[in-house]
């Protein structure tokens, strides 16, 4: 027994002896035993789950949640997530978009494991709209088993929110990186289309921003798992247009208000902006151009809360005395932090 001791008693203290050093290393070698662990775990790199430009057609929206308290945190050391999600959440701007079909892709070579079809797509709104998906939570997925490749060994993704009989693939089959499972969709808890990839290593979930065994917290070291660099970008534009009626965040995710031609007769003309990852102090400005040059609706304000999704919008009603003038309308806004221009857009529209 002392024997025994002695033993677990000198492992013991190689093993922190080995932290002192890399920990003293580190300032000059950028070397922590978290960097180290991460670097000796066989991984494979990972594709992008979605078959899209990432910033032109389709963005990250979410990221894993990093921090173990009930706050949330992403990689980054911004607010993209919330508590507990255990994924990335690639998202498409509304449902036209979904229903035109947007291909979910394979992020590594694999064996199918499990698949599910058949969750309806429908988005959550609502406490009831939860409650409704209760035990399917990810709606129609995927999940591949990546030990048929030797860096693949006990790596696993999950793909979920699949489109209602889109799923291509069955249990057993072999897949390579960007083999179609399926069509981003909007099933099981999903409150906007979009694919959730996780990725997890013996069973637990791994940020591929920053790799396996990485302590929490967003101030660590990344060593990223993905095959080519993906921007962290928290804040950008998913949608802008005009329409004439006031837009909410529901039409804007069901693919309303994609007309570039107005009425003469019609109420009003809006100039709206869909923005994700706005932060209170954030600036906005808007302005609404007739077909003459002229500044007709103009408007700043500072953001007084943060925001995943925002929905903004400013216009001119129709009248009489002030009537739509035919021609090309201009809006253009943009999003100021820091006093830098962070998002930055131009759009136009035709009165007939």
């Amino acid at each position: 027994m002392i024997l025994r001791l002695k033993k677990y008693l000198a492992l013991f203290c190689l093993i922190f002896g080995l932290t002192v050093i890399f920990n003293a290393l580190n300032p000059k070698l950028g070397l922590t035993v978290e960097t180290w662990l991460a670097q000796t775990i066989p991984s494979p790199l990972f594709s992008p789950p979605i078959q899209c430009t990432i910033g032109e057609d389709c963005f990250i929206l979410l990221y894993p949640d990093r921090d173990p308290s009930p706050n949330a945190v992403d990689f980054g050391c911004g607010r993209q997530t919330y508590d507990g999600h255990k994924g990335t959440d690639f998202a498409i701007s509304d449902e036209g978009m979904m229903a035109y079909g947007v291909p979910v892709l394979a992020s590594a070579p694999g064996k199918v494991l499990r698949v599910r079809d058949g969750v309806e797509d429908r988005r959550v709104e609502d406490q009831f709209d939860r409650n409704a998906v209760e035990g399917t939570e990810c709606g129609n997925g995927v999940v591949i088993d990546h030990s048929i490749v030797s860096e693949g060994v006990g790596w696993e993704t999950q793909y979920c929110h699949l489109r209602q009989g889109s799923i291509e693939v069955q249990p057993g089959d072999i897949v390579d990186t960007g083999t179609v499972l399926g069509l981003v969709g909007t099933s099981g808890l999903a409150s906007f289309p979009h694919v959730h990839l996780s990725i997890r290593y013996q069973g637990e979930v791994v940020d591929p921003f920053v790799g396996p065994n990485a302590s929490s917290g967003c101030n660590v070291s990344q060593n990223s798992l993905w095959d080519r660099p993906l921007p962290y970008t928290p804040t950008g534009l998913i949608r802008a247009g005009f329409s004439s009626e006031p837009p909410n965040l529901d039409q804007l995710w069901e693919g309303e208000f994609t007309e570039t031609y107005f009425s003469a007769d019609d109420p009003a003309l809006l100039f709206w902006v869909q923005a994700y990852g706005t932060l209170a102090g954030d600036r906005v400005e808007y302005q609404l151009s007739d077909p003459r040059g002229r500044v007709v609706v103009e408007h700043q304000e500072q953001l007084n809360s943060p925001s995943r999704t925002w929905l903004g919008y400013i216009g001119k009603r129709n009248s009489r005395q002030r009537p739509l003038t035919p021609g090309i309308w201009r809006g253009e806004y943009r999003l100021i932090r820091n006093g830098q221009i962070v998002i930055d857009v131009i759009r136009d529209a035709e009165i007939q």
